[in-house]
Formats: C-alpha cells, structure tokens, sequence
C-alpha cells in the first residue's frame, strides 16, 4: 500500500502502533490497557493517553477469551414484539452495573431459538436469557442440560430445578381486567387467544377463571399461526374481528392476551362501523408503546418490561457467581391501566 493512501488511513489503530508511538514494548502496553502489574504510574498515563490519541478501542472478542471467567450474558428474544426490545433496554444497565456485557442474538421466522443459542454459546457467554421463546419446559431444561450455563426463561413457566423463571403475574393481570369489564355491567366478554403464544396459557386460566367467579360463559376465539411472524399477533386481532361481525350479536367486550391483538382487532371494528367502546369495549395486556397513542389509548394490563429485564439479569448473575445455588421463580406483579377503549355496554 502507498504512502498516504486512504485505505491505510481507515485501519483501527493497534497496541503495536500505540508502542511505537510511546517508544515501549506491545508487551508493555498490553499490560497497561489489561490494568495488569509491571508499569510505572507515568507510562501507564503515557500509554493511555497514545490510545485516546489514535482513537484505540480493544477487541472485545479477543478480551472475553483472556478473561479466565466469561462476563457477557447471551439473550434470545424476538424482535417482532413490542415488549421484548423494552425488557432487552432494561437488560443492557442491569447487566453493565454487574459488570457484564450483553450478546443479542434474534429469534426470527428464518432463525430458531436453537440457531440463536448456538450463536451465543459459541461467543462462550456465561448464562443465557431466553426472552418469550417457543421452547417448552421440556425445550428449556434440554438447553440448560447441553448448554452447562445458567438459563433464564423470561415469559412463563413455573418454578424447577432446571432454570430460572422471570415472568409476570400475567393471569392476575387478565383477571383484574375481566373484573373491571364486569363492574362495568358487561356480562358477554370474549376472549381472542393467539394460541401460539408461549405466555397465552397463563393468560387464558386467568380469564376463565374470572368469568367463573362472575358467573359468566367463557367465549374464546383460537388464533394458530407463527410466533415469530411480525404481523402475527395484528392479524390474530383482525381475523378474531372479522369472526365476530359474521355473528347475529357482537359481544360487548372483547380481551386479549397483548396490546398487538388487541389493536389489529380493534382498528378492523372501527373500519367495519363498529364504534369503540360505545358498541364493543376492547382491551389487551402488555401496556405497549402503541397502547398508549392517543389514537388508540388503550385500555390495558402492565407488566413491567423494565423491572422484568433488571429481574432476568439478577437471577442470571446470581447462578454465575454464586455457583450451584438452586433456580428460583420471579414473578413480576402487573396493574391495569384503564382508557377510554373500554366503558360501560350501551343497553341494547
């Protein structure tokens, strides 16, 4: 390569250039960027100020494997969903205040679960954070078995001897929101359920449980289809919304287990002439940024992403650190946050 030629000035500085420009040893310098003994207190300011100077930054790569012990916490999620980039947010502070690093890896329609966690492995994180994954209990306790990291499930679950659990109080949260529709006087609420998700099952019980206590007949609507699909949980909605305007009588409420159902659900209603909630009361669970639009302020159950990612990292770091200590279960509680999708049913 010429002198002066561009290519040459894009290369990232190395430790070899930061020696020559002290006039030291790499092997001298590689001790001082690793905090290691064997530097004066003036080289190691000479040498620091070199790699501020030509913009050094240390492979991260190459650090994780001289570490005797891995620092960084692989996490699974699937970025189609609203929630899931709000828990991983959360994740990133939580882990750095630990003093770990945080390694993404995308759970896709053209990328399993299991692709996602060999790509972590691979990287040899120290625990994994699986965050809404398709796997069941048989799934995740596999993974924590192969894998000899600790495994936390973000979602649902119950409490064993295999993985942590990090999850909601998701079925509380569906009956709280039951109860509020029937203090409102609505005595036919239906359920839509988007049956290929890994929490639905909690969230189901919870509606079933509340119109039995209510006295009420359970109506729910079963949406299969692909989890990781980005437009899955809105087409759920729409196709639930059109199932209900084929009906003699529309329900007077309408629940579902996420905000994403809901509004797909929702927006189909008003295109169809239904008004909402003057004929239809609609409400989901999550709380998502899309809730809370003012042109669709809807009502809803919140769960905490922020507190679930902060959770998730505690029960991760603790295995690590504290090796051979027992999974536990971490069950974040949820509040209803009620707007004006819902009221009280119009006498028909």
């Amino acid at each position: 390569m010429s002198e002066g030629d561009p290519m040459e000035a894009r290369r990232p500085p190395t430790m070899a250039d930061i020696a020559a420009h002290v006039g030291v040893s790499r092997q001298l310098v590689s001790l001082v960027l690793r905090d290691a003994p064997g530097a004066s207190d003036e080289t190691r300011r000479r040498v620091r100020d070199a790699a501020k100077e030509l913009g050094f930054s240390p492979h991260v790569g190459a650090r994780s494997l001289r570490r005797a012990r891995s620092k960084d916490l692989g996490v699974v999620f699937a970025p189609a969903h609203s929630t899931e980039p709000e828990i991983v947010e959360a994740i990133y502070p939580a882990a750095a205040a630990r003093g770990y690093d945080v390694i993404l890896s995308a759970q896709t329609s053209t990328h399993s679960t299991d692709q996602a966690v060999d790509e972590l492995l691979g990287h040899r994180c120290a625990a994994l954070i699986v965050i809404g994954s398709d796997l069941d209990h048989s799934g995740l306790r596999s993974l924590a078995e192969r894998s000899l990291v600790p495994v936390v499930d973000v979602g649902q679950g119950k409490r064993n001897q295999y993985y942590d659990i990090v999850r909601s109080s998701g079925d509380k949260g569906i009956e709280e929101l039951v109860d509020h529709l029937a203090e409102l006087g609505h005595r036919v609420v239906t359920y839509v359920d988007p049956s290929a998700m890994p929490a639905g099952a909690l969230r189901r019980r919870g509606y079933e449980r509340a119109m039995k206590r209510h006295g009420l007949p359970t109506d729910i609507l079963s949406m299969p289809g692909d989890y990781t699909a980005g437009n899955y949980f809105e087409e759920a909605g729409s196709t639930a919304a059109h199932q209900l305007l084929r009906r003699r009588k529309l329900p007077t409420a309408v629940v579902a287990p996420n905000d994403d159902t809901a509004v797909g659900l929702l927006h189909t209603l008003v295109r169809n002439g239904v008004r909402v909630p003057d004929d239809v009361s609609v409400a989901g669970f999550d709380d998502a940024p899309i809730a809370r639009l003012t042109s669709v302020d809807l009502t809803s159950v919140r769960q905490d992403p922020g507190l679930m990612g902060v959770s998730a990292v505690e029960a991760a770091v603790r295995r690590v650190e504290q090796g051979g200590v027992r999974p536990r279960e971490t069950v974040v509680e949820t509040s209803l946050v009620i707007r004006s999708s819902t009221a009280a049913p119009r006498r028909r």
